[in-house]
């Protein structure tokens, strides 16, 4: 009989012992997640921190790309109302007929009028 009790004690010291084994892995394991789940936690703060700046940027790339096609649309309206070469050489031809060099001021031609009277 007492062998019979000495083999239950045993028994049940080495099922305690599993069990504190167990206890202790699942207290680890527990740990372990526990630190997992606090990373993940954090990575998807900073990835959303990052999303969001990457967005803010994304809009004011297109507000800027926005504002450039309203300028250069500007721009064309305003080339659009420039003289072109053929205006130009239009102008110079009777420019050159009228010659404008050789108009004279009134004070000029009094001159010469006070020289010819004289």
């Amino acid at each position: 009989m007492v062998q019979e009790e000495v083999q239950e004690q045993g028994f049940y010291m080495d099922a305690t012992a599993r069990v504190r084994t167990l206890e202790g892995q699942y207290n680890l394991l527990r740990d372990r997640m526990l630190i997992i789940n606090n990373n993940l936690i954090e990575q998807y703060k900073k990835l959303s921190g990052e999303m969001k700046a990457l967005n803010d940027d994304v809009k004011e790339m297109k507000t800027d790309i926005f504002n450039m096609k309203e300028t250069m649309k500007h721009l064309i309206k305003e080339l659009e109302l420039f003289a072109r070469k053929d205006d130009v050489k239009f102008l110079e031809k009777y420019i050159n007929l009228w010659n404008p060099m050789k108009f004279v001021t009134s004070e000029e031609l009094e001159k010469a009028l006070e020289k010819k009277g004289g």
